[in-house]
């Protein structure tokens, strides 16, 4: 048995990355990073050293998107697909992926759970902090998670308050969690980074599966009891909550690690400026003329369309087909609800 069992989870559509990210185009798949790669193949390429090889690496993703994730990664063994047969949210997919490895393995296996579209560097650092963390959650039966240094007061992520230490493992601090938060407004996360006791929520997991499974048991029996009896069919009577609430919260084993490395969840347009190092200037990715434009992010899918701007200052614009957004930087948050205009907008239902 490996000493981790790393597990993708892709299952997500990214829709603040619209009109790129689409629903038969989910963000992993996007081809943003400067290397050219897409986010799960980056991501994947990250986890086989840890999964011993290609043989150890699974992927938890959605039915649809299975065909997908073999074209992306075909090294992949089409057995090592978790598939969810709708989405329920993560903590169905948590249980759903725990079960599935603790069949295979059984229940000294642990887990790594590791969202598709993260960007982390370095690799070397990130993957000495998951065995580290690994072996400290094998031996105290714990759900840790890798906790953020945060730069700015974001007010899109979700929080980790740290309690009491708990120890070391190797040269990492490890800490007691004393509690999640939801994502605050602003005045909230700058009271967070005083306390210097706050991190961002990386969303990353390791756990042994027999102890997630307890948790489950415990906190979310009606996540975890219908997987257990009915299996693929339990999906339909599983609530839609984040592995979070349901257990996160709850739990009295559940620790943090700061983690040693460089994270941005590339949650939306903004991220490519600090992914490429171009805060306080254009990111052009597209062919652009503009006057007096600054601060502005401008992405064409077709690299012969140009984009011409005049005096625009902090805005995103995407060209991809037959869309075009433009939008405020700072409302780039709000996708999410512009999408569900177009689902009432007849017609308009294959743009989302």
């Amino acid at each position: 048995m490996p000493a981790i069992v790393p597990v993708i989870l892709a299952g997500g559509k990214g829709e603040r990355f619209w009109p790129l990210s689409r629903q038969d185009r989910p963000k992993q798949f996007l081809k943003i990073l400067p290397e050219g790669k897409s986010l799960i193949r980056a991501t994947a390429e990250r986890l086989v050293p840890l999964a011993e090889g290609w043989q150890g690496l699974f992927v938890a993703t959605a039915h649809a998107l299975a065909g997908k994730i073999l074209e992306e990664l075909p090294e992949l063994p089409v057995e090592n697909l978790i598939l969810e047969p709708e989405p329920r949210d993560t903590a169905a997919a948590v249980a759903w992926t725990t079960l599935q490895v603790w069949a295979r393995y059984g229940e000294e296996a642990v887990l790594g759970l590791f969202p598709a579209d993260h960007y982390i560097a370095p690799a070397e650092a990130f993957r000495s902090a998951v065995t580290d963390g690994a072996g400290y959650a094998r031996e105290h039966g714990a759900i840790l998670t890798f906790g953020i240094h945060p730069t700015h007061p974001a007010t899109g992520y979700g929080y980790i308050e740290r309690g009491e230490s708990a120890g070391l493992v190797g040269e990492l601090s490890v800490f007691k969690i004393a509690r999640f938060t939801e994502k605050p407004d602003r005045p909230t996360a700058e009271a967070y980074l005083e306390t210097q006791r706050f991190y961002w929520n990386s969303g990353i997991f390791v756990f042994p599966a027999q102890t997630m499974l307890e948790e489950l048991a415990r906190h979310a029996p009606d996540v975890i009891g219908p997987l257990e009896t009915l299996g693929a069919e339990g999906f339909r009577k599983v609530p839609r909550t984040s592995i979070d609430y349901a257990v996160m919260e709850r739990t009295n084993r559940a620790y943090v690690i700061p983690a040693p490395f460089t994270w941005d969840d590339l949650g939306d347009w903004t991220a490519l400026e600090r992914l490429l190092g171009s805060e306080g200037r254009n990111v052009e990715l597209a062919k652009h003329i503009g006057i007096d434009t600054n601060g502005a992010i401008i992405y064409a899918t077709a690299k012969d369309e140009v984009v011409v701007t005049l005096g625009l200052e902090d805005v995103v614009i995407v060209r991809d087909g037959n869309v075009t957004l433009v939008a405020k930087k700072s409302r780039i948050q709000e996708i999410k609800s512009l999408l569900q205009r177009f689902k009432q907008e007849q017609g308009l239902e294959n743009l989302a």
